[in-house]
């Protein structure tokens, strides 16, 4: 798999995830479980999403 997740992104997906998922818990609610998918992409360093469209937030390497 492609990296194609920067670490700008990456700070962003693991916060935005750990926001979602605290939600979910505060609200009882299993939509909490949905922060795990930016958590899992930040970790792995690749988004499927990005792949279709072509976008990557990595730095070129020289």
């Amino acid at each position: 798999m492609k990296k194609n997740v920067g670490n700008i992104d990456k700070v962003v997906r693991i916060v935005l995830g750990l926001a979602i998922g605290g939600l979910g818990i505060a609200y009882q609610s299993w939509w909490g479980l949905i922060g795990l998918l930016p958590i899992a992409t930040a970790l792995v360093g690749s988004c499927g999403v990005y792949t279709l469209l072509g976008i990557s937030t990595c730095k070129k390497e020289s």
